[in-house]
């Protein structure tokens, strides 16, 4: 990347207390924990409280991503909320959250890209940045996927789960930072992984909600295949743009869907699982708030290190994918 340095400063989390185990859901639709476990990797997700919206995740995960990057949030001038569950269709929860952070001087905006969305939302922050333009920004991933969850639907119920990580980035040292960005989409793609209502294609109707049309549809044979595929590929472009080798690679952040499309990343980038950040087992598939939890916790258990490599990959509805090489 060319311009002024940029990377992360500062990283938060939030996930909700509420637990939903894989032994609720048995008793929810017709399913069993051996049978998830095996197929998912995940054990349990959190759901958020009634009260809360994907503006109040992200308020929680920001509060510590600021705390830990020293800057207050009237120094922010931008905050991106990656999400495909803003609290309401207008205005987004980025300016929600900006209000209730008291970030007076940011600007604000939503970015849909579904599990992709907060590296195109660091990718779109760091030019900002880069450029001179901007100083600060707040990055964040967040989604209250338990409200567009169908729990009937034994296929998609027992994946998905709320949360929000967030990062603040700005300026860093020479020879640290975002080294590439990798960012791509296949519209063609567009219905294996949607809500068909609630648009202006389909807006709400008696009958939209009696389909279920709000709810998550995944076809999820496909979806495995196409994320099998594009998460090796996507690493090795950003890799490569980076002008670095699979080797060089300290630590892989990849987008937490499914453990077997992670350990089939590992397997094209020759890596081993203890250079890996998992925890799809505690959270399951939280979209846009998956990959930035991960790495917010990375960074509390002390696994990226100044000067550490990382690869962050993901891909999510769109179809989109995203990746970037960064150094820690």
């Amino acid at each position: 990347m060319n311009g002024i340095p940029v990377g992360i400063l500062g990283t938060g989390k939030y996930v909700p207390d509420r637990v939903l185990t894989n032994q609720e859901l048995e008793s929810m639709v017709e399913t069993n924990d051996e049978w998830i476990v095996t197929r998912t990797g995940i054990r349990e997700r959190r759901m958020a409280a009634p009260e809360q919206a994907t503006s109040d995740l992200a308020l929680e995960a920001s509060r510590i991503a600021l705390e830990k990057a020293g800057i207050t949030a009237d120094q922010l001038d931008l905050i991106i909320v990656a999400t495909v569950t803003p609290d309401m269709a207008f205005p987004s929860a980025s300016c929600i959250l900006q209000e209730k952070l008291g970030a007076k001087n940011a600007a604000a905006f939503d970015l849909a890209a579904a599990c992709a969305g907060f590296i195109y939302g660091l990718a779109n922050a760091s030019n900002f940045i880069a450029n001179g333009i901007y100083k600060y920004a707040l990055v964040i991933g967040a989604d209250t996927l338990s409200r567009i969850t169908d729990y009937t639907d034994r296929n998609t119920c027992i994946l998905f789960g709320d949360g929000a990580g967030a990062v603040v980035i700005g300026a860093v040292p020479e020879g640290r930072g975002f080294k590439s960005f990798e960012l791509g989409s296949d519209g063609s793609g567009a219905e294996l992984l949607k809500i068909a209502g609630g648009g202006s294609r389909n807006p709400a109707t008696p009958e939209s909600i009696d389909q279920r049309l709000h709810y998550i549809y995944m076809a999820g044979s496909e979806v495995f295949k196409f994320a099998v595929r594009i998460m090796g590929s996507a690493a090795e472009e950003a890799l490569r743009k980076a002008g670095l080798h699979k080797n060089d690679i300290d630590l892989l952040i990849p987008h937490q869907a499914n453990i077997r499309i992670i350990q089939s990343a590992l397997n094209r980038l020759d890596l081993t699982e203890d250079k890996c950040m998992i925890n799809l087992d505690r959270y399951g598939n939280m979209s846009a708030a998956s990959i930035p939890v991960a790495l917010a916790e990375a960074a509390e258990q002390g696994r990226l290190k100044e000067g550490d490599t990382t690869v962050l990959v993901g891909f999510g509805g769109g179809l989109t994918w995203g990746a970037s090489v960064l150094v820690w």
